[in-house]
């Protein structure tokens, strides 16, 4: 059967090599996996060197070979798990159960409205409404994104409000690429207006006189923003004006409003550098230009009234600053400090205000949001007092209010949504997310533990677990994620679905790696390029520390991420295996040196500067060295559940179908190894609030039935 894919052979004898001692005696269906044809292609770097790609043909999504085979691994994976159909059902009807279903956001007023969503009963999407005056007028359904998704396998949507009110903007995917298509609703008549533009990659930002919107629109062959357009209502797209174009191929650009509603900024940037151009929002103009592109300086714009802009920027100061410059000439040159930079303090965000800043900050790897007041420059932090937490300032469209928004969660507290006074100080929690059935947060514990690398570097590692299942005598089932890349930090955040891993005993810790930036820029820094390996190396230190440490049973230790996050899991599975009973890589970025060579499709030549340009040979050479596919090696590996999306345009499926093609033939152990893909979604997998539900309650099936769990 070489050379070909095999065909399912499905026969019924125990598989005792594939169950480790704890599991119990069971009958598993023994399937042959299909095997990927191999089909040896080249790929010549620019220095020279050569390698060889048996599983390159995966690449072409419109041979129906491919799509054969990518339906037998979905088909064996079905198979090989079909005896725990009734235990994901459990698990997704006891999620579901959590969840309040006919649930609405919090609020916010804006102008003479308060814009809500809202969720019904059985209701994947959302629902866009608002009330005009009060709470307690008749509410206004904006778009129903039910109906919107009634004849659609995935929907992906977002709206935008015109400034009198009058007009929203739907903009829509109904395949997980990431590209949107934008229609317009006349809210005063209900009517769909004929303005149809196809294919954009950002909102419609609307101009105050609400007769255009600005938008970005991708390159048709490597995907990265490189034009923003101006609609006028009325015009057919095909006449849209280009109003700023991005030529350097490196860089990805966008389009934003400020603050203070004056002012369009155009944005464009890549991973180590940005610059900006402003205009005027009331009317159409040429962009100006801000301060010029620099390597290594990121900046972004904003403008709260008055005559200058606020600047957010690391130009010489690595965990940020914020500057002023005036409108009138916001050059460089007239940049001067409004909060300098500090070298213990990252400095996050900053919202404005008629008459206050409210500041969101990193200190030591923790959230503070702080209070600063214009007039005399006085101010103060907001208290939090959890070990382990996540908080950020959130949706705050009004300028004229001494009331600032801000959500607060922990691993043992649900989404919370409090409204502060800055004057006043005082605070009222406006919403925390429900949990249905018998969630008692006081049943759980949360941790935040410093972990020494092998560097010496001081690595936070937040962990929660369920008080009475737990024991740190090293006898625990425990889960590790992290994503540790583009400088996102991942909080220490509550999550209703966790509890099922909780209640069942498991111990849950999000390792605050490197390439994140939860400890600031350097953090970022010394996780990228031609440090990355040191993401890798605090991943596998902070899992070893549970194990050490008691809180994890040494063969009970699995780890998730995806995307960037994948990779790390492509990583460590080849770094270091035995530390891992099982391993689920999402949306996986695990062949990073075909890909970084490959400037026709994205995550390329804007993302040299986070992974590598595969054209430099020192940086070519270090991509390889840690580089999951190409580094796959004849041992043993834990159990894998490689998952993706066949129209996924930020992390192509073959990647990761490739990476379990290969393995297959390469690992020496009975482990299991599976490969879903998802034929209907993108990088964000299912859409829907419960069909979601249904790949989590499969990736939990797959570790609980490894560690012998079924109910």
């Amino acid at each position: 059967m070489k050379n070909k894919i095999k065909n399912l052979l499905i026969f019924s004898l125990t598989m005792s090599t594939a169950c480790s001692q704890e599991e119990p005696d069971f009958q598993y269906p023994v399937v042959y996996p299909p095997m990927a044809e191999v089909k040896p292609h080249e790929i010549i770097a620019k220095h020279g060197h050569v390698r060889v790609d048996n599983y390159y043909w995966l690449n072409d999504r419109e041979d129906q070979k491919v799509i054969d085979y990518l339906n037998a691994e979905n088909a064996y994976m079905d198979t090989m798990l079909a005896h725990t159909k009734d235990f994901q059902e459990q698990l997704f009807k006891e999620m579901r159960s959590r969840i309040k279903e006919d649930d609405a956001s919090v609020p916010y007023k804006l102008d003479d409205f308060y814009y809500y969503t809202k969720y019904v009963e059985d209701g994947e999407y959302p629902i866009y409404a608002r009330k005009k005056g009060s709470m307690d007028a008749e509410e206004e359904i904006l778009v129903d994104g039910n109906e919107l998704g009634k004849e659609e396998a995935y929907l992906n949507f977002f709206t935008s409000v015109s400034h009198d009110h009058n007009l929203i903007a739907i903009i829509k995917d109904t395949q997980g690429r990431n590209f949107y298509d934008v229609s317009i609703k006349d809210l005063r008549t209900g009517e769909m207006l004929e303005d149809k533009i196809e294919n954009i990659r950002s909102s419609a930002v609307w101009s105050t006189d609400n007769k255009s919107f600005y938008y970005s629109i991708p390159d048709p062959v490597t995907l990265r923003n490189y034009q923003v357009k101006r609609h006028v209502l009325g015009q057919d797209a095909s006449q849209d004006e280009v109003i700023f174009e991005e030529k350097d191929p490196t860089l990805n650009c966008g389009v934003g409003l400020t603050k203070s509603k004056k002012y369009i900024i155009i944005g464009s940037g890549r991973t180590d550098a940005s610059y900006a151009f402003y205009m005027d929002a009331d009317k159409p103009g040429n962009p100006k230009l801000i301060a010029p592109i620099e390597d290594n300086v990121q900046y972004s714009v904003d403008h709260a009234g008055g005559e200058d802009f606020y600047i957010h920027t690391n130009q010489d100061a690595v965990n940020y600053r914020l500057v002023k410059a005036p409108v009138s000439n916001p050059s460089k040159a007239n940049w001067s400090d409004v909060i300098p930079n500090r070298s213990d303090i990252f400095l996050e965000s900053v919202d404005y205000f008629k008459n206050y800043m409210a500041v969101e900050e990193t200190k030591e790897g923790l959230a503070r949001i702080r209070i600063v007041k214009f007039e005399d420059g006085s101010e103060y932090e907001i208290e939090f007092d959890e070990p382990a937490y996540s908080a950020g300032l959130g949706y705050n469209p009004a300028f004229d209010t001494e009331v600032v928004r801000y959500s607060y969660t922990s691993m043992t507290t649900p989404n919370s949504v409090f409204d502060f006074n800055m004057k006043t100080k005082e605070k009222e929690l406006m919403k925390e997310q429900p949990v249905l059935g018998d969630f008692d947060k006081n049943n759980y514990q949360t941790e935040r533990v410093i972990v020494t690398a092998r560097d010496g570097k001081k690595v936070p590692m937040s962990i929660v677990y369920r008080k009475d299942k737990f024991k740190k005598d090293g006898s625990m089932p425990g889960w590790i994620y992290a994503y540790g890349s583009y400088g996102y930090s991942m909080d220490a955040s509550f999550s209703s679905s966790r509890l099922s891993l909780l209640d069942r005993g498991m111990v849950y810790a999000i390792a605050h790696i490197r390439g994140g930036q939860e400890m600031g820029g350097d953090w970022y820094e010394d996780g990228k390029m031609m440090n990355k390996k040191n993401s890798f190396y605090d991943f596998i230190d902070c899992s070893k520390w549970l194990q050490d440490n008691g809180y994890v049973a040494k063969d009970k230790l699995f780890a998730s991420g995806g995307s960037a996050g994948g990779l790390l899991m492509g990583g460590i599975l080849n770094m270091a295996p035995e530390v891992y009973r099982g391993v689920i890589a999402a949306v996986a970025f695990v062949d990073v040196v075909t890909t970084m060579m490959d400037e026709s499709i994205p995550l390329t030549t804007f993302e040299w500067l986070e992974w590598g340009n595969p054209n430099i040979q020192e940086q070519y050479e270090y991509m390889l060295s840690y580089s999951p596919y190409d580094n796959v090696e004849t041992k043993d590996y834990p159990h894998i559940l490689a998952t993706t999306g066949l129209h996924d345009s930020q992390v192509q499926y073959w990647e990761p179908a490739k990476w379990v093609a290969k393995l297959r033939t390469m690992k020496t152990d009975n482990n299991r190894l599976f490969l879903y893909t998802n034929m209907d979604a993108g990088h964000g997998g299912a859409s829907g609030r419960f069909e979601r539900l249904k790949e989590v309650a499969r990736e939990y099936a797959f570790v609980f039935d490894i560690l012998g769990i079924r109910e």
